[in-house]
């Protein structure tokens, strides 16, 4: 007996995506396999009860029916239904189910390969009314085929890589790596190739591992120092229909040495006072280097000059600049000026790049000597005289003589410090230093005289006081700093620097720092450049200048004075109205109260609304102040529009001779022509022949008639609507007449009796007929 598992697939052997193509079954074939061996002799393979292959299951599958997986068959089965299929296992029962008569394997549900490859089944042949087996248990594969349904994944993105400037193209940066969770044994679907989406063309990326390299030479950090760069990797080796996923890299240039440093000025000018000691700083001076750290650190040396034995140069670390000082003492009479050539150099070259230098420059410094006060010197620096004794008062010693080195020349005064000549033996003249006695001399009481002479300047007294550190820094200006609101983080908005009213020269350097109140602020910080100024920046996104539009942010400034002093400074920053330039557009506080509400040309639009409504009510008030006065004016008022009483009723419709006919005439209107308020005529049209005033003995109906007529062809009557009443019915009507007066006349046999119960609303009719007819029965 044997048993087969056929893969039915729809297209077995066939290249197909609508059913398992790819898990082509082996067929479990009861032919048997003829094995050739060497002598020609035909080998029969012996048979097996079950022939087991694996069986492919596409994934993602969303057909209207399940898919059929196999055929289980056994060589039992003749086909009268008395052999059941059994399967069990993985998914048995719930993904796959088996037609228990047939032996059909179908999946029911839609598979995913990432959640799951492949599952373990059970297939067994039983007798369907006594459950026994037919053949042992054997276990079979199903394997989900894998289709493309997953992108590629960048797992550790976004990514930073460093490179250094001015590398050679090529150059490896970094290495980007993606995932795809499709089967990499199966198909192109997890096949990926990387490609650059941003970037060009200073990077490129190789298609199969995704190093990221330099593809530019020379590119220099000091013109631009990031590039953020777009990885994209798409699967199915590329090509098109493949699904892709991006990642963001940010490129960071390195600094190397390759520029010199170079000074901004190719001559330099400085002072120094004659009355300077040696180890006093004359001046300073920078080269600067863009390069950072120690690709950028310069060193100072003088090359020549004739002021190389009176000058030396030094460095200060902390700015990187030349510090000139006095070696030993000038005078300005003697030289008054001196040159240097000062050069800076790198001390740290980088030797790819040596070609590119030299890494030096040089400068002239010039300095000139100022002249300073200086006091008179003696041509000696000691007299001896000789006078004999008891010498006549009056008797010549000798002359001092003392010359003033300034260029002024001022004239010298002389005086004999009298702590050296307590009892005043001698006396100088002033002006020319001549010594004389002022009474005689006694050798043997006193054989020597020592005495000091002082010689001075004539025209001025200089008092120079010393300087004493007593006063605190401020900020060199009071100005207010302005910031847009769409500012970036990182910003730098201004850059701040102070004086102090002590005279330190060039000593003289400042420190700055946030107060401690506002170290912690989240809007602003401040950077000190260790030469005197400090940067502020900003550390926040944007600002509102509805929320707040003045800052105020208070900074310490130390000096490095003895004592030292300091002081705290506030700096304004104010919120402005910029557009996407950066353009200051208003800093005013109109336009921002403006902007929390309503523009300018809002609020012009709705006062003038405001405006022609209040126009408007005043213009209707005045028109229903206005008296209504008739469109046809009258110069007097027509008799029509009262009510005249007349105590006779009159003779009926047709007695015209009860009243005069002529009150229905227009005294106006008797010559034909009826002005008119509202329209001034522009003609003036004369009496037409056939209009003629009418006599009181006309006959109404003709009268109206003719009144019908003349207003119909009157071209100064009113053109708009008006209503005209003629109270004329005819001269007779068929209908008879409608009055009750003649049923008064006539005996009546009605009953009015029964008014009285229709209510008080009937009751005084009730009383009028009810008291007729009681008043006739009386009779």
């Amino acid at each position: 007996m044997r048993k087969y598992l056929h893969n039915l697939s729809p297209c077995i052997m066939e290249h197909c995506y609508t059913a398992s193509w790819s898990s082509i079954f082996h067929f479990a074939s009861y032919i048997a396999i003829l094995y050739v061996g060497k002598e020609g002799q035909v080998l029969h393979r012996s048979k097996r009860g079950w022939v087991w292959n694996q069986f492919f299951v596409i994934e993602e599958y969303t057909g209207p029916d399940p898919v059929l997986v196999g055929r289980l068959h056994s060589d039992v089965d003749s086909g009268d239904g008395n052999i059941k299929y059994i399967l069990s296992g993985e998914g048995a029962g719930t993904i796959f189910v088996i037609d228990d008569k047939t032996g059909n394997i179908h999946a029911t549900k839609t598979l995913d390969r990432e959640e799951q490859a492949q599952y373990t089944l059970t297939a067994q042949a039983v007798n369907r009314e006594t459950n026994k087996p037919l053949e042992p248990p054997s276990e079979f594969i199903v394997k989900v085929q894998d289709i493309n349904d997953n992108p590629p994944e960048f797992l550790h993105g976004p990514y930073y890589g460093r490179v250094a400037e001015m590398s050679n193209v090529g150059t490896s940066v970094i290495k980007v790596t993606a995932t795809d969770a499709d089967d990499p044994t199966y198909g192109n679907s997890a096949r990926l190739v990387y490609s650059i989406l941003q970037g060009q063309p200073y990077f490129s990326v190789e298609p199969q591992t995704g190093i990221i390299r330099t593809a530019l030479p020379n590119m220099d950090r000091e013109a631009r120092q990031e590039y953020d760069v777009v990885i994209q990797a798409k699967d199915m080796g590329g090509h098109m229909g493949g699904l892709s996923g991006t990642t963001q890299v940010k490129i960071t240039l390195t600094d190397v040495n390759d520029n010199p440093p170079k000074f901004a000025q190719g001559v330099y000018a400085m002072a120094v006072s004659e009355d300077k000691v040696p180890g006093e700083e004359v001046g300073r001076l920078k080269a600067r280097d863009p390069d950072l750290a120690e690709n950028g650190l310069v060193d100072y040396r003088i090359l020549e000059g004739d002021g190389m034995n009176l000058f030396e140069i030094t460095k200060d670390s902390e700015t990187q600049e030349a510090v000139i000082k006095l070696k030993k003492p000038v005078d300005f009479e003697t030289k008054r000026s001196y040159t240097l050539k000062v050069e800076a150099s790198n001390p740290h070259v980088d030797p790819r790049f040596t070609a590119w230098g030299p890494y030096k420059d040089t400068t002239i410094v010039k300095i000139s000597v100022e002249d300073a006060d200086e006091p008179p010197t003696f041509i000696a620096p000691g007299y001896n005289f000789e006078v004999e004794e008891n010498a006549a008062a009056g008797t010549l010693v000798g002359r001092v003589h003392a010359k003033d080195t300034d260029i002024m020349n001022n004239p010298i005064r002389y005086m004999i410090l009298r702590y050296t000549d307590l009892e005043e033996f001698f006396t100088i003249n002033t002006e020319d230093g001549i010594i004389k006695t002022t009474r005689p001399l006694d050798r043997e009481a006193q054989a020597w005289h020592n005495i000091s002479v002082s010689a001075a300047e004539i025209g001025r007294s200089l008092i120079a006081f010393l300087d004493v550190n007593d006063n605190a820094p401020e900020f060199a200006t009071q100005n207010e700093v302005l910031v847009c609101e769409n500012v970036s983080p990182g910003k730098l908005i201004e850059t701040v620097s102070a004086t102090d009213k002590d005279e330190m020269a060039h000593r003289q350097h400042f420190h700055f720092s946030l107060a401690p109140e506002v170290a912690n602020n989240h809007s602003f910080s401040l950077k000190d450049n260790r030469d005197s100024t400090a940067s502020i920046f900003v550390i926040r996104k944007g600002f509102s200048r509805m929320s707040q539009d003045v800052y105020h942010l208070p900074i310490e400034i130390n000096d490095n004075g003895v004592p030292p002093m300091s002081s705290t400074n506030t700096l304004i920053i104010r919120v402005c109205s910029c557009d996407s330039k950066d353009t200051i557009l208003s800093c005013n506080v109109e336009p921002f109260i403006l902007s929390a509400g309503l523009s300018t040309g809002a609020l012009i639009a709705i006062l003038a609304c405001i405006v022609i409504l209040l126009a408007i009510v005043v213009l209707f008030v005045a028109l229903r102040r206005q008296k209504k006065e008739p469109l046809i004016v009258f110069e007097e008022e027509d008799i029509r529009e009262n009510i005249i009483t007349y105590d006779d009723e009159g003779g009926g419709e047709e007695d015209t001779e009860a009243f005069d006919i002529a009150t229905l005439q227009n005294p106006d209107g008797a010559n034909g022509f009826l002005p008119r308020k509202d329209i001034k005529p522009e003609l003036q049209y004369p009496m037409r022949p056939g209009l003629r005033p009418i006599g009181n003995s006309v006959d109404v109906d003709d009268f109206i008639k003719t009144r019908i007529s003349d207003a119909d062809n009157d071209p100064t009557a009113p053109p708009y609507d008006s209503i005209q009443i003629y109270g004329y019915e005819g001269r007779g009507s068929i209908a008879g007449s409608l009055s009750s007066l003649e049923s008064v006349t006539t005996d009546s046999d009605l009953d009015y009796d029964y008014l009285q119960s229709w209510g008080p609303r009937f009751k005084k009719l009730a009383d009028l007929y009810g008291t007729k007819d009681s008043a006739d029965d009386n009779s």
